[in-house]
């Protein structure tokens, strides 16, 4: 294991005495490439990361303190939703997009289905202020955050006082979302040969490699590009994907490659949440492409499966399940 120790020593008075701030050890598993996030400038710390996790879990962070970061993002579905396709925010609004799982963000360089965000700890303030999530000002947050002795606690603890901005609130659900890390699947340990495949899973995992793997690379299940799958326009949505934020039509109807791994648990799929079942999607690829012009490039030529071949597809998948990801009381609701 490769391990990166971020010291982050703060050293504040405490009446009489002194305060310091303990570091978090952030590991990257094996085989896995080094982190995009430059921890340098919000270095790890178990105070500051705590305070991340409260503020995740707390609906004071909507306008009228209904819903939190985890109404949408449970922890036992890989931090997203399944009872839904779309996101809903407060006052039963809805969104245009599902919402997607969060983990392994640490690697990631932009954010949300269109990369409309480019930094982690920018992440947050989209939902905050969207007025069919939160719809609050991150200005308003912070004034109310100032009326909660637990909050001032919580920050004199993260950062050495009790001084509560947005950018302390903001960097600080980035620190915790940045220990969402997911890496002891049986795929995992399979690849650490700890443990080995049934038969029908290898079988799943050499077809994997075959059509699937050019879009959800390995180790991370995600190339981190925006691709056009092939999906027919929603009509209803005429969600365009990327081209909204870049404005470029060879950008239509591209959308982030999510990844896979607990996709056993992170349904419905697509950017709409179309697609309830792995069943359906693996039929989309087989059977439902649109041949547009800027379709990705692995997509171009068809993929034929049989019956069997999908099945044994689902239970590579499968194996993709990180139940010690999904159960940690370290990204539970703090207590």
């Amino acid at each position: 294991m490769k391990k990166y120790l971020f010291v982050l020593i703060a050293i504040s008075v405490v009446f009489c005495g002194f305060k310091l701030q303990s570091t978090f050890d952030f590991t990257i598993p094996n085989g896995w490439p080094k982190p995009t996030y430059d921890f340098s400038k919000n270095p790890l710390t178990d105070e500051k990361i705590l305070l991340g996790r409260v503020l995740f879990y707390d609906p004071i962070l909507s306008k009228n303190n209904t819903i939190s970061c985890a109404s949408c993002h449970s922890q036992y579905t890989a931090f997203t939703h399944v009872d839904h396709a779309l996101s809903h925010g407060i006052e039963d609004r809805i969104g245009n997009r599902n919402t997607p799982a969060l983990m392994n963000l640490a690697w990631h360089t932009n954010f949300m289905w269109d990369g409309a965000i480019h930094h982690l700890d920018f992440q947050s303030l989209a939902p905050i202020e969207n007025h069919d999530e939160m719809d609050e000002k991150i200005e308003h947050v912070i004034l109310k955050l100032n009326q909660l002795p637990r909050y001032k606690n919580l920050f004199f603890s993260a950062y050495g006082d009790s001084l509560i901005t947005g950018e302390r609130t903001l960097k600080a659900l980035s620190q915790f979302m940045l220990t969402l890390v997911s890496a002891n699947s049986k795929y995992d340990k399979v690849m650490q040969q700890k443990d080995t495949f049934t038969q029908q899973e290898q079988n799943g995992y050499l077809l994997f490699k075959q059509h699937c793997s050019s879009c959800h690379t390995e180790p991370l299940f995600t190339n981190l590009q925006f691709e056009n799958n092939g999906l027919p326009v929603d009509t209803i949505l005429n969600d365009w994907g990327r081209m909204r934020i870049t404005q470029k039509a060879t950008d239509s109807l591209k959308f982030k490659v999510p990844t896979l791994r607990n996709i056993e648990f992170s349904f419905p799929y697509m950017h709409d949440g179309r697609f309830k079942k792995l069943s359906q999607v693996l039929h989309h690829y087989t059977n439902g492409i649109v041949h547009y012009s800027n379709l990705s490039p692995a997509l171009k030529q068809p993929i034929i499966l049989t019956s069997n071949q999908k099945v044994d597809i689902t239970a590579f998948l499968l194996t993709l399940t990180d139940k010690e990801f999904l159960f940690n009381k370290q990204f539970s609701y703090p207590r």
